[in-house]
């Protein structure tokens, strides 16, 4: 049975920081491309970070310099270290490991940032 469980979401203040993590579990970790993303209340679901198999990263524009996405193939873990949050960063984040057509999601964790 796959799982992805994400922590580390919480209430912060504009100017915190939050560090997530995802464990996954049931699938070889290391052969998946993990990704985070976030979907705000009455919004679609976008693209947070994405950090590949051998490492390589991307990130949206809105989090480029603030947000860093790791991994821990021995922990079979995916962080992302969240550093100036603002307001708008508040959704509910999810971690995603894909691996070709095969794709596993979490339950999210909600992160809210107050002004």
């Amino acid at each position: 049975q796959v799982q992805l469980v994400e922590s580390g979401g919480g209430l912060v203040q504009a100017g915190g920081s939050l560090r997530l993590s995802c464990v996954a579990s049931g699938i070889t970790f290391s052969l998946y491309d993990m990704g985070w993303y976030r979907q705000a209340s009455g919004k679609q679901r976008d693209l947070v970070a994405r950090i590949s198999t051998s490492g390589s990263t991307n990130y949206a524009d809105s989090v480029k310099g603030r947000f860093t996405i790791s991994r821990d193939n021995a922990k079979s873990t995916v962080y992302l270290q969240m550093n100036s949050l603002k307001p708008e960063d508040t959704a509910v984040y999810y971690c995603r490991g894909e691996r070709g057509s095969v794709a596993y999601g979490g339950q999210g964790t909600q992160v809210t940032v107050s002004s």
